[in-house]
């Protein structure tokens, strides 16, 4: 262990100065890096989920994030309440809606 501190504690030779620099504008250029590909998108598409799930109405048709198709009857502030094939009813969290459903997107597949 002697050896190891020795080394650590070695003044740099010419032309290594400035080493601490370079790293701080390292870590910081992985960072934005990381920031632009990554969190950012994450938060746009949290925003955009959000404000889809804010505007749903009655009468929409819907896909639940378990793949249950429904269309909503009644609108509350955290719950919806959905009605599926054979007329049953399913009180849902607005969170657990994936996407709008309509005929049109299913023609499309």
């Amino acid at each position: 262990m002697k050896g190891l501190g020795i080394f650590l504690m070695t003044q740099p030779e010419a032309g290594e100065e400035g080493g601490g620099m370079q790293t701080i504008i390292m870590f910081g250029a992985i960072f934005l890096i990381f920031y632009l590909f990554m969190i950012r998108p994450q938060m746009k598409k949290q925003k955009e989920q959000k404000k889809f799930r804010e505007a749903l109405d009655k009468g929409s048709k819907i896909v639940t994030i378990g793949g249950i198709h429904g269309k909503i009857v009644e609108v509350k502030e955290n719950v919806v309440i959905i009605e599926i094939e054979g007329g049953n009813r399913l009180k849902i969290e607005k969170s657990a809606i994936s996407k709008e459903f309509s005929a049109e997107e299913f023609e499309k597949k």
